[in-house]
């Protein structure tokens, strides 16, 4: 098998298996680069996310890959130059996934500097956004932006949850402003924080502030992880009142509304609040059938009208489920050299749409078997860690599988408050990001959910 052509369904895995912030920020920009002795060859942005990579996901990237290819393999990790040219070589022919005729152009950018250190992905602008209802006002809003940066909404706020392009729109913002000769700049409220952090170690506080503080255009996205960070908050404030004080533009993302940005500080929400705020609504039936058109589209491959239609109505939450789905089954119809048919589809896809209980009680139940408590001591008044850590978990799935507000959740859970359920979520969501035990608890609670 073609070692690139592994090394892509091995991404669609994983896209479609962990957390969204861990797959954008670690592995959406890794590339493949060689396979020699048996060893995959990838390239990453920066030394950070080598060591990162190299600490959590190579065992797991490890098995995949072996799997996939059928032979044990290894991983090596290395950090691209700032210029390099990735090997993209053309898939091989197969029955069904022949080359879709005259495909989209390649958009031409500016060289460098232009572009250098604002971290933008050069593939993300507003030809390629897939409009529809949910999501058409906030492109209007972008789009103003990127014309008249500075004056248009300012700043601009956008809320969604995973997966609705929130992240794409920051990218097309910032390469259409780059492209006219604005300083961009595209950053996590993660990685602002872990510079910031460095800046302090290093003594090297005013070069940091020089870098966000001369930028035209700031693009900051998960700003939710900023809360509870007291320090990044105030540096982050001032950053942002200094730009905007010079006509500079802030555009910030989000996967909730402000309202429920509760450990920030009340003068950022304030900030925040006096520009424009726009939501991003998943996508209807009609709409995640367009974007899968334009997905098989963009990787040149031909897929039949059923096949996209099964996608579309199984995949309903966001358009990274739908681009995952997508990914997995072009890809192990090329690596296996088989007709891409509406029953390989279901093959492949049914694993993942295994029937999940989404009610409070198999919640609870599947909880309390899973950290070894009763469901007694869930809805109980304890709150030692013993307790209190499975009671978060199961007030972030009530939340996000059962779709409850935080005051029906603290009902079923014993008449607690809905900041003290709020709290719980944000949390967890918290610890998803830098604990792998969690996620590996919180995934075989899912699990159990599907027996």
């Amino acid at each position: 098998m073609d070692p690139e052509w592994v090394w892509k369904a091995t991404l669609g895995e994983l896209e479609l298996e962990l957390q969204r912030p861990i797959f954008e920020n670690w592995l959406k920009d890794a590339r493949f680069v060689a396979y020699e002795d048996g060893v995959y060859i990838i390239a990453v942005k920066n030394s950070f996310a080598q060591e990162w990579l190299n600490q959590r996901l190579k065992s797991l990237i490890k098995r995949r890959l072996a799997r996939l290819s059928g032979r044990t393999v290894d991983v090596n990790f290395i950090v691209r130059p700032e210029k390099v040219s990735m090997p993209m070589s053309p898939a091989p022919d197969s029955p069904l996934l022949q080359m879709a005729q005259d495909p989209l152009p390649a958009s031409k950018f500016p060289s460098e500097p232009a572009f250098a250190n604002a971290n933008l992905q050069q593939d993300r602008t507003f030809a390629n956004f897939i409009v529809g209802e949910g999501n058409r006002f906030a492109y209007a809003a972008c789009q103003a932006v990127a014309q008249n940066p500075g004056v248009a909404y300012n700043p601009l706020f956008i809320y969604g949850g995973v997966g609705l392009g929130k992240t794409h729109l920051l990218h097309a913002i910032g390469n259409a402003t780059a492209q006219e000769g604005y300083n961009v700049r595209y950053v996590t409220s993660e990685t602002f924080t872990n510079e910031m952090i460095e800046s302090i170690r290093t003594h090297t506080n005013m070069a940091f502030r020089q870098t966000y503080r001369h930028v035209d255009v700031l693009l900051i996205d998960d700003i939710q992880f900023l809360q509870g960070k007291e320090s990044t908050q105030n540096e982050f404030f001032h950053t942002f009142n200094s730009l905007t004080a010079a006509n500079k533009q802030v555009v910030i993302a989000s996967d909730r509304p402000l309202h429920l940005l509760t450990k920030l500080e009340d003068r950022l929400l304030s900030r925040f609040g006096g520009g424009l705020t726009v939501d991003l609504a998943p996508p209807d039936l009609e709409h995640r059938i367009a974007i899968l058109h334009a997905k098989a589209y963009e990787r040149g491959v031909v897929v039949p009208e059923e096949v996209i239609r099964y996608i579309a109505e199984h995949f309903p939450k966001n358009v990274r489920e739908l681009q995952g789905a997508l990914n997995r089954v072009t890809a192990y119809a090329q690596l296996h050299q088989q007709p891409l048919t509406l029953p390989l589809a279901q093959k492949i896809l049914e694993p993942q749409q295994a029937p999940m209980d989404h009610s409070p009680d198999a919640i609870l139940e599947a909880v309390a078997k899973e950290f070894n408590i009763t469901v007694s001591e869930l809805k109980g008044p304890r709150r030692t860690r013993r307790i209190s850590v499975p009671r978060q978990v199961a007030m972030y799935l009530m939340r996000n599988l059962a779709q409850l507000s935080f005051p029906q959740i603290g009902e079923f859970l014993g008449g607690r408050d809905h900041t003290t359920v709020m709290h719980g979520v944000i949390k967890v969501e918290k610890n998803l990001q830098s604990d792998p035990h969690i996620r590996e608890r919180l995934e075989r609670v899912r699990a159990r959910l599907k027996q």
